[in-house]
């Protein structure tokens, strides 16, 4: 038997992203300067922040009107009522507050900080310091099913595609990456009805393999000035078939801390 092994590869030379960019063409050159030829099998991952750049969800603050619920709210938290706004916009529910810290149930589905919003590494070319922020993605399963199929009209290789951001849980400290958006990735494993070595059947093991995949990409992408933001893998031990995001969120009724 051969050792296993999973390859994570950083692109080396991947520039500021800007709107418009594209981002498949990026991949590729990428792939090419760290001298990659793309299999079959192959993952790409993304940080959802080159991928909000590039589809225009920078935010200019001084455009947002804040509502009065955007106001009460930016008390209770002091936070700025403008971000507040953009919150409340992008959220189904406010879950928890804190000083300067707002959680809630993203409008895509799952539980996060802030609602995404993010300040670091978000300038313009007019406006600097904190004149912007960056939503997350639209939709980021489409936005990963576009770059698929863009890298596979140029290749004729339909990698499995991941957008990932660094979210906080509510047992532990410090955050992880997390996959926000997926094509062609087996988000979930569900490995119930197999056996264990003693020969015993799994009863309720599912894998979070999209979760896992994304925090080994973010050890290699950081979270300050790297410009690392797209990761290439090889050697996952897994068939690559179609998913989404939506396999790994937990059900209102089945989380304990909602």
């Amino acid at each position: 038997m051969g050792v296993r092994q999973l390859l994570f590869s950083a692109l080396p030379g991947v520039p500021i992203v800007q709107q418009g960019d594209n981002l498949a063409s990026l991949i590729l050159e990428g792939i090419e300067r760290a001298v990659i030829e793309l299999e079959d099998g192959d993952v790409v991952i993304l940080t959802q922040k080159i991928v909000s750049k590039a589809e225009g969800r920078m935010i200019a603050l001084q455009s947002v009107q804040p509502s009065k619920p955007a106001m009460d709210l930016a008390e209770e938290t002091g936070k700025d009522p403008r971000v507040v706004e953009l919150i409340l916009k992008e959220s189904r529910k406010v879950l928890r507050t804190r000083e300067d810290l707002i959680i809630v149930e993203h409008r895509l589905g799952f539980v996060c900080a802030n609602a995404g919003i993010d300040h670091s590494n978000v300038t313009d070319s007019a406006v600097g310091g904190d004149g912007y922020v960056l939503l997350l993605p639209e939709d980021p399963d489409m936005s990963a099913a576009n770059i698929q199929e863009e890298l596979f009209a140029a290749t004729g290789i339909k990698p499995g595609v991941l957008i990932i951001d660094s979210h906080g849980r509510a047992w532990r400290m410090g955050t992880v990456g997390i996959s926000i958006g997926a094509a062609g990735f087996p988000m979930l494993l569900d490995l119930r009805g197999r056996p264990d070595l003693t020969g015993r059947v799994l009863q309720v093991t599912q894998v979070g393999l999209g979760d896992e995949i994304a925090a080994g990409a973010s050890a290699l992408m950081g979270q300050a000035d790297e410009r690392t933001p797209i990761v290439h893998l090889r050697g996952l031990p897994y068939p690559l078939r179609n998913g989404a995001v939506s396999e790994l969120l937990r059900p209102e009724e089945l989380d304990l801390f909602r």
